[in-house]
């Protein structure tokens, strides 16, 4: 298949900028939805307006986001009056253009529409340039095949973000699970100073070296990996690959200010307090200026600190010195001071033992995810060039028939297991009780390993059960089954992971990670 030929955008639609409408807190019948930039993202917040006029889109409208700091934003399939910052780009010919094809493809012109936005300030979208944008002129058929395909894979994209998520909320309520809120100190660890578990005090804390010390000039293309903001996730993970080098010469010099396994980096400038543990696999490195270096005995995991500071952001000490408005840092001398509560190291240790699993499964996740955006980009590139042939596809059905059949088979297709009906014990205290509801996930773990045996199963699996057998055990308090039972379902399976009860598989045919029960 190939483009009969190139179009301009302004050629094929209008475009129509939206207004501002106020915002009714009870809809009615009669109340139009309101579409703002979130809304071109997802619907987590919907909002109406009772506003009887306005620029209104229609599912087969593009929308895109006018000016601000998401100018560029694309969204479609959707309905209402549009906010001020929006626009609605509508085909001046309905049945030629299908608004998914469009939609995608002026995504893959984000950078573009934003490196010709006009304002120093506040971004605002270029017309000129928008409607100069050539799209090439494919057979409208062959646009919804090659929308279908792209909004699938986005699907996959958009799942594997979610699973990631969701581990990181499993690792958030696993921590709070075993360490408790450290304001309220429910576990009544005791109070300790960060200075007293300093490696030594030369080596415990170390800001990066001065902009003398270390010049832009003396960077190389390879060499011995440099430290900088950029290597540190918000989320306190390390980010690979290193961007700065320098020699081993200058490494030499520079030795003071080495990372070696363990260490805790931080950054000290801009967005102070992000941090995140070392894994360099015994290779060397050093800290950039703007970084600190925090290096600990054996009595205090490092793994345990970072996600205290991450996890309890706010809640445990004030990293930066400086008005929050202003530019911040921070200094050795905040980290000394800091105080937190000190759990047991066994508990320490327990926590990095599932972190490591987590991070396992994540990395699974995360190179899927990368791979599912290379191949995202490959195949929208050779889709819009007209480079791709999908004329022996099906056409995708017009309603949600398929995928409902896909669930209804994917229904079909669950292990075994969660046939078993999870017991409970005659002379249990009732559910009304948060203590007895954890009691009895405790109790359902065990009956649920002995019925599978070594057969593997995924965690996902036992919670979607043990909250359908709560639901039918609560009856018409629903609400009883709460996110608190969730955690603990999170909670118990992981800490029977951590203590050797169970052990974890990776399915590479369905790409996913199970776990089973170890053999008695």
């Amino acid at each position: 298949m190939s483009a009969k030929k190139e179009m301009t955008i302004g050629s094929i639609i209008t475009i129509s900028k939206g207004k501002k409408h106020s915002i009714v807190e009870n809809p009615s019948e009669k109340s139009k939805r309101l579409l703002a930039i979130d809304d071109l993202r997802n619907d987590n917040l919907i909002r109406f307006t009772n506003d009887k006029k306005g620029t209104e889109a229609q599912p087969d409208d593009v929308l895109i986001a006018w000016d601000g700091a998401n100018a560029g934003t694309i969204g479609y399939g959707k309905s209402g009056f549009i906010g001020s910052t929006i626009a609605r780009l509508r085909f001046k010919e309905r049945n030629h253009y299908c608004a998914p094809f469009i939609g995608a493809f002026l995504r893959s012109k984000f950078d573009y529409l934003r490196q010709t936005a006009t304002g120093a300030t506040i971004p605002h979208i270029n017309r000129k340039a928008l409607e100069g944008i050539f799209v090439p002129e494919i057979d409208y058929d062959e646009q919804k095949r090659i929308a279908h395909l792209l909004c699938s894979i986005e699907g996959l994209i958009a799942r594997r973000k979610q699973h990631l998520q969701k581990l990181d909320d499993l690792l958030k309520s696993v921590f709070l699970e075993m360490f408790g809120d450290p304001i309220i100190n429910p576990r009544k660890f005791p109070i300790r100073k960060m200075s007293e578990f300093y490696i030594n005090s030369k080596e415990g804390t170390k800001c990066g070296p001065f902009g003398s010390a270390l010049k832009k000039d003396e960077f190389v293309d390879s060499g011995i990996p440099v430290w900088n903001m950029d290597n540190i996730d918000p989320k306190g993970r390390m980010i690979m690959p290193f961007r700065m080098w320098i020699t081993k010469e200058k490494y030499d010099k520079l030795a003071s200010y080495s990372v070696i396994d363990g260490d805790i980096i931080i950054s000290r400038a801009g967005t102070v307090g992000k941090m995140c543990v070392a894994r360099m696999n015994g290779e060397p490195a050093i800290i950039s200026t703007n970084l600190i270096r925090l290096r600990l005995s054996d009595e205090l995991q490092p793994l345990y600190v970072v996600f205290l500071m991450t996890f309890c952001k706010g809640r445990k000490g004030r990293l930066k010195t400086g008005a929050d408005d202003a530019f911040t840092h921070m200094n050795t001398g905040i980290l000394d001071k800091l105080e937190f509560p000190y759990p047991p190291i066994t508990l320490q240790n327990q926590f990095t033992t599932i972190v490591e699993k987590v991070e396992s499964i994540e990395y699974h996740y995360q190179q899927s995810l990368s791979d599912f955006e290379v191949f995202y980009g490959a195949l929208s590139q050779k889709a819009f060039k007209g480079e791709l042939d999908l004329s022996r596809v099906p056409l995708p059905p017009e309603s949600p028939e398929t995928e409902e059949l896909e669930e209804k088979d994917m229904e079909t297709k669950q292990p075994a297991g969660q046939l078993f009906e999870l017991p409970v014990p005659a002379d249990f205290a009732g559910l009304q009780s948060s203590e007895n509801r954890k009691e009895l996930l405790r109790v359902w773990l065990t009956a649920w390993l002995k019925h599978l045996g070594e057969t593997p199963f995924s965690v996902q699996s036992f919670m979607e059960v043990a909250q359908q057998r709560l639901s039918e055990l609560l009856q018409d308090d629903i609400q009883g089954c709460c996110a608190s039972d969730y955690d603990e379902i999170k909670s118990l399976v992981f800490k029977a992971l951590a203590e050797g009860h169970l052990i974890q598989t990776y399915d590479d045919a369905n790409n996913i990670v199970q776990i089973k029960a170890v053999p008695s």
